[in-house]
Order: structure tokens, then sequence, then C-alpha cells
């Protein structure tokens, strides 16, 4: 459960409340476990919070035309020890902070690089092998997202290698951000992905509003991780490429583009032994001229974003229990008429979870 209040400035210059935020963020109902053998095993996620379900009733979809309570629903198989098999709904193996549960960030929400980019869930096969020094991970699945209404012919292939040069992190710890694991010996994880989406039919591939016409789409990530006795490191880079970025009705009257460009993650934090963390962040996501400054699509005009954060979290139990403050700052850069616009935001939140 996370509980949250947050307030966002009009400007950088009126600091009044341009909007506020009260509202149960996430509450969430996970079940795991094994059927008849250890080999066998299950995962199940559901989600009970309104803006956590992946469904908008102010957007017409033809994809996605429910509210969506299933998160994870995935049997795997595990024939060895380093092997695993899956098959259902669940977490594409993209780029890290996407993988990283929400109930394991130092922030209170991800990046807006991980908002504009990420692949997020799908159903179909997955597949990954792990050893101490590399991972390698898989997937084949639909490529429209979680619990959708059908699938046209194309499916959506992603891919993801990781070198771990110094061997496996303790515990898990290179897939939750901050450093409680405290590392005794210096930890690196260096990741990249692939999704390629053929016949995508939602401007974020697997999330977001239906397109008027199928496109091919391709992301890319890097990203790197590094801890050492408190001190985390983390920087990511993601790309996404489109056939068609911009969609439209046969009348052109109204269209749909596709955020195509990139962005880059920097994440840094150190945990003092009294178990208070601070971390700072700096994130952006740039279009590509094609949906900014299009001559044949001029009312697209895709922004660029920044965004700056200072985040406090005083670790209780772990990420089971913490309270959590951050303070933001956002500018949203137009490109073509090269100007930006401020605004100042706070966040207040109290996590539990067992």
């Amino acid at each position: 459960m996370q509980n949250r209040a947050a307030f966002l400035t009009r400007d950088d210059k009126d600091f009044s409340a341009g909007s506020y935020e009260f509202r149960v963020r996430r509450l969430r109902l996970k079940l795991e476990g094994f059927v008849y053998s250890p080999k066998l095993t299950y995962k199940i996620q559901l989600a009970f919070s309104r803006g956590d379900m992946d469904w908008d009733m102010t957007q017409e979809s033809q994809v996605n035309t429910s509210v969506n309570i299933v998160r994870d629903a995935v049997v795997y198989y595990e024939p060895w020890k380093d092997l695993k098999f899956g098959f259902g709904q669940t977490k594409l193996p993209g780029n890290r902070q996407r993988v990283v549960s929400s109930g394991d960030q130092q922030f209170a929400d991800r990046s807006i690089v991980n908002a504009t980019f990420n692949m997020d869930r799908d159903f179909g096969f997955f597949g990954a092998y792990r050893r101490n020094y590399f991972a390698v991970l898989g997937s084949v699945t639909s490529g429209e997202g979680r619990n959708s209404s059908g699938s046209n012919s194309g499916l959506s292939y992603t891919g993801r290698i990781e070198a771990l040069p110094f061997g496996a992190f303790a515990d898990k710890n290179d897939y939750q951000e901050g450093d409680l694991a405290r590392e005794q010996k210096p930890k690196l994880s260096i990741g990249a992905s692939y999704n390629f989406n053929d016949d995508a039919v939602r401007a974020g591939g697997q999330l977001g509003r239906d397109l008027f016409a199928k496109t091919d789409m391709e992301t890319f990530s890097l990203d790197l991780l590094f801890k050492y006795k408190g001190f985390a490191l983390y920087s990511e880079f993601m790309q996404r490429n489109c056939s068609n970025p911009i969609t439209y009705t046969s009348d052109t009257l109204s269209v749909q583009p596709v955020f195509t460009g990139y962005g880059f993650l920097q994440q840094v934090s150190y945990l003092f032994k009294s178990n208070w963390e601070i971390a700072l962040r700096y994130a952006e996501v740039t279009p590509f001229s094609s949906v900014y400054n299009n001559p044949d699509f001029t009312s697209v005009n895709l922004k660029k974003n920044q965004e700056f954060q200072l985040g406090v979290t005083r670790y209780l139990y772990g990420h089971r229990v913490k309270v959590q403050g951050n303070l933001l700052y956002q500018l949203t850069g137009d490109l073509r008429a090269k100007t930006d616009a401020g605004k100042f935001g706070a966040i207040f939140q109290i996590e539990l979870g067992i």
C-alpha cells in the first residue's frame, strides 16, 4: 500500500498550487507459491487503486476496453537452478528500472524516462538463464499489453543481457533501488535490452492510447548499476524508433503520435547506518524532430521534459515499511518555439507491505 500527498506549482514564479494529489497511489495483493512441485511456481498480482489499472474511461479504446485488475498471472517452470521458463502475463525483460518492483523504489515514482519509453507487461512466453557473472533473458509476447481484448498478427520480441563482472549482488540487490544490503565488495551490473513490436496498435507499444494505424516500433535501453557499502549509482539510456510515428484518420482531422526520441536517467544515493537515505535524480526525454517539427503535421509538437529530484527516505523495515519525501523541479521545453516552462513540486508517501 502506498498512500500519497503531493502538489505541483503553477510555474516556477507562482508557487501557489497548480494541482493537488491526495490518493492511494497503489494497493496490491501478491500471491506466490508452487503447485505439485517446487519447480512449478506461479505469481499472481492484483491491483485495486484507480490509478493502477492502465485504463482511462476518457480514452476511446478497442484494445484496452476495461479496468485492468490483473497485473501478473504467470506460471514458471524451472528445470534447473539457473534456467526458468514462463507462460502468462508479467513484466517484459526491459529496462532495469521498470523491472524493479514499485515497492523497491527509492523515489515515490519511476522517472519520466521510464514513463515515456518502458515496455511494461505483456502476455506470452518468457525465458531466463542466470549465472554468477551474466544473465540472458527473452520473451515472445502478443504486443498489445496486459489484459488486451485481442491480438493482431504482429508479435513483440524482447531480449536482454546483463554482465556482472564482480559477481552476483547480495540477495537480488541488483533489482532494488538503493544499497540496503550494504554490499561489502563493489558490485557492478551492465545491462542492455531490445524490443521489437511488430504491428503495434498502441502509442507506447504495450501501453498508451490506440493508434489510428498499425506501426512497427523498436525500443532500446542501456543501464549501469554500481553499489558499495551503502552507495548506489544508476544510469539508464532509452530510445524508441518507429516506422510511422504519426498515425491519423482518413480525413487527417485526428492524429495520434508515438513519442519517438531518447531519454537519459542518472540516480545517485547514499544510505546512512541510521537507515536514512538521501538520493538525487536527473532525467530528461527528448523527442525526434519528426514528432515536434513535422511539416506535414504542424499540430504535433511533442515536448522535451527534464526532471530534477531530491529524495529522502527513512527505512523502518527495509523497502516494506518506509516513509518518503521528494522535492522536484520539472522543466518542459518547446523545441519548435525554443521556450521553457518550469514547475516545482513535492511528494510525501508512506508505504506498508509484507
